[in-house]
C-alpha cells in the first residue's frame, strides 16, 4: 500500500513538473517569439529563460539550488560550460548557475518536445551526431555566437548515461571547440539532479540541487593535439568530486 501511495505521489510530481515547464512558455509566448527571432536579441530571451522559466520550475518543484563557486564567471566574457548530465533539471540548474548568456549545444531529437522544442530549434545549436556535416556546422555556428559575446554549454557525455553509471565517457566536441576558440573551460558538478528528477518514472522528490563550479581551465596555450588530455583532466575533476560527495 505504501509503495502504491509513493508511486502516485511521484506520478503527480512528474505531471507537476511538465505543468511548470509549460506555463511560463504559454504565458510569455509572444514575447519569447519576438526575442527568439533575432540573434542580437538573444540575451533578453536568455534573461527570461533564466528568471521566468528555470527558477520557477526549480523552486516550484521544491528543488532548491545551492551553488558553490570556486571561481566566478566574468560578465561579458565567453566560456565553455560543461557538466555531468543526469536529469532534465540539468538544463534549469545550468541556467541558474550562469548569469552570462550562453547557448546550449544539444541533440536534434529535443526538437520533438512540445512547446520546449519550438524555441529549442530557434535559439540552440542542434547537432546530429550521426551526420559529419552537422557536426562540422556546429563549429561555425558556435564561432558566430562566441563572436557575439555569448558562451557555449555542452554536456560532454553526449546524453544521459545508464542509471548505474556515475559518469559516462566524454566526447571530444566541447574540448575541441574550447581549444579552437581559445575560451576557458568551466567544469561543473551537479550532485543531486538524478535523485531529484531522474529519467526513471517512479522516482524523484524535493530537496537541494547542489552544484559546484570548479576552477576554470585555460586553453589559450593548447593546440588540437591536447584535446584528449584536456578532456581527461576535466572528466577526472568532475568524477573525483562526484565520488567524494556521493
Amino acid at each position: 500500500m505504501l509503495k502504491v501511495v509513493r508511486q502516485i505521489g511521484q506520478t503527480l510530481y512528474r505531471i507537476w513538473f511538465y505543468i511548470l515547464v509549460a506555463i511560463p512558455i504559454i504565458i510569455f509566448f509572444p514575447v519569447l517569439v519576438v526575442f527568439a527571432s533575432k540573434e542580437t536579441w538573444y540575451p533578453r530571451f536568455f534573461w527570461m529563460a533564466r528568471n521566468l522559466w528555470a527558477k520557477p520550475i526549480l523552486y516550484g518543484m521544491f528543488c532548491f539550488p545551492k551553488v558553490t563557486y570556486e571561481q566566478r564567471l566574468i560578465k561579458k566574457k565567453s566560456y565553455m560550460l560543461v557538466a555531468n548530465h543526469t536529469s532534465m533539471l540539468d538544463i534549469m540548474l545550468m541556467l541558474v548557475v550562469s548569469k552570462n548568456p550562453f547557448v546550449f549545444v544539444g541533440k536534434k531529437e529535443l526538437v520533438k518536445i512540445p512547446l520546449f522544442g519550438f524555441f529549442y530549434k530557434r535559439v540552440c545549436i542542434m547537432v546530429d551526431r550521426d551526420n559529419t556535416q552537422s557536426r562540422t556546422g556546429v563549429y561555425r555556428r558556435a564561432q558566430k555566437r562566441l563572436q557575439q559575446g555569448l558562451s557555449i554549454c555542452i554536456f560532454p557525455e553526449g546524453g544521459v548515461p545508464e542509471e548505474h553509471v556515475l559518469l559516462d565517457k566524454f566526447k571530444d566536441g566541447a574540448f575541441k571547440m574550447a581549444i579552437a576558440h581559445k575560451i576557458p573551460v568551466v567544469p561543473m558538478t551537479f550532485y543531486d539532479n538524478k535523485e531529484r528528477f531522474s529519467f526513471t518514472f517512479f522516482s524523484g522528490g524535493p530537496g537541494k540541487c547542489r552544484a559546484r563550479v570548479h576552477k576554470f581551465v585555460k586553453t589559450h596555450s593548447l593546440c588540437p593535439e591536447d584535446t584528449a588530455k584536456l578532456k581527461t583532466n576535466i572528466r577526472e575533476t568532475i568524477l573525483n568530486d562526484l565520488t567524494t560527495k556521493t
